[in-house]
């Protein structure tokens, strides 16, 4: 998928509005994929990314948050932690799909479907530049940041 051109999408995002990639023309995005809101793995991972939101900025990035949580959900999350980003609800799975995020994962010793902890860069021609998939919420923003600094 690196290197590969990502097609358009619309997805409904936080503060009562739509996120559609083709108006981010000429910017960085940094799309990242969690399960749910309000569970500790997603909290540290939002919270990371928050703190280094002013870093992605001056390096000319975008960030998005994505989950199949609904946009009241994701409003609540958002104000919450006090994000500066906007979260997109993907309950129909559109952007998971596009993406494959959504693995079969165990769960109190359950198989269920749910969206596999994943990071993607974009860059402002709609280029896929990197991925990283499994990811681990400790951390992983800083690692983001330093790769879009390369951009």
């Amino acid at each position: 998928m690196i290197d590969s051109i990502i097609s358009d999408f619309e997805l409904p995002a936080t503060g009562d509005k739509n996120f559609r990639l083709s108006d981010c023309q000429n910017r960085i995005v940094v799309i990242y994929f969690y399960p749910k809101d309000n569970t500790p793995g997603c909290t540290t991972e939002a919270q990371q990314f928050r703190d280094l939101h002013p870093a992605f900025i001056d390096a000319g990035c975008e960030v998005i948050g994505v989950s199949r949580d609904s946009i009241r959900s994701h409003n609540n999350f958002r104000t919450k932690l006090d994000l500066p980003f906007d979260l997109l609800s993907d309950a129909d799975e559109q952007l998971c799909v596009q993406f494959s995020v959504i693995k079969m994962k165990s769960m109190y010793g359950k198989q269920v479907r749910g969206i596999e902890r994943s990071t993607f860069v974009i860059d402002g021609k709609c280029v896929l530049r990197r991925e990283w998939r499994k990811v681990k919420a400790e951390g992983h923003a800083q690692e983001v940041l330093e790769f879009v600094k390369t951009l």
